[in-house]
């Protein structure tokens, strides 16, 4: 039997979580977003934003470059560390060019000089919202899948792998010593377990999950 799916947590509202030491812009922000109907969190630290964020909730990160002790940059790294898909919009009142070139080449979406056009902010955070969405579904199905694939059996991984690579039932058959019959037996079992359609769907789904999976370790 198929693991029973996990509760969906993206029906947790979408949050904006503000991430800078200047009181008055955190408070500017909060309420320009409430204005509009949107969540947010403020944060006057890197550490107590780290120690807070809940990797399953929804939402995007508003985020300052240049704070005492942890920057920007490192919450960063430790998000890409963690796995994260938030989308990430910096803002620095001493930006340049190289900064933002890392902040976006490291997987940021945005890099806003401060002080910045609040209507402007809006949309940003608007579009950010949006991509955090999609991201978020996105992680939620390969986590899902990932659970999947942790309940094949031994023999059911083995097989697979030779469906990834793309052999035929009758070369999975000779390469393990089993009949082609038995072969396709387990391929039904796999589609079963993973919730696939079809092979072609399964590939594709197990690529994106061994991908990400392999990103995220380097």
């Amino acid at each position: 039997m198929p693991p029973t799916a996990r509760p969906s947590v993206t029906d947790a509202a979408p949050v904006v979580y503000i991430v800078d030491d200047d009181n008055g812009m955190r408070t500017s922000l909060a309420w320009l977003l409430e204005s509009v109907g949107i969540r947010s969190q403020g944060f006057v630290s890197a550490t107590d934003f780290l120690r807070d964020f809940d990797l399953n909730v929804p939402g995007c990160l508003v985020l300052d470059v240049r704070m005492p002790e942890v920057s920007g940059f490192d919450v960063q790294q430790e998000l890409n560390r963690r796995g994260a898909t938030l989308p990430i919009i910096f803002v620095s009142g001493h930006g340049d060019i190289p900064m933002s070139v890392r902040a976006l080449q490291h997987g940021a979406i945005d890099f806003v000089e401060k002080p910045y056009n609040s209507q402007q902010m809006l949309e940003r955070i608007q579009r950010a919202m949006k991509l955090a969405s999609q991201r978020h579904a996105k992680h939620m199905r390969q986590l899902e899948l990932r659970e999947r694939l942790n309940s094949l059996t031994s023999r059911e991984k083995e097989v697979l792998h030779a469906l990834i690579e793309g052999k035929a039932s009758k070369v999975i058959a000779a390469d393990l010593s089993i009949s082609v019959k038995t072969v396709d037996v387990y391929r039904a079992s796999i589609k079963e377990k993973l919730g696939a359609s079809s092979i072609p769907t399964l590939v594709r789904g197990v690529l994106e999950v061994w991908n990400t999976s392999d990103e995220r370790s380097e």
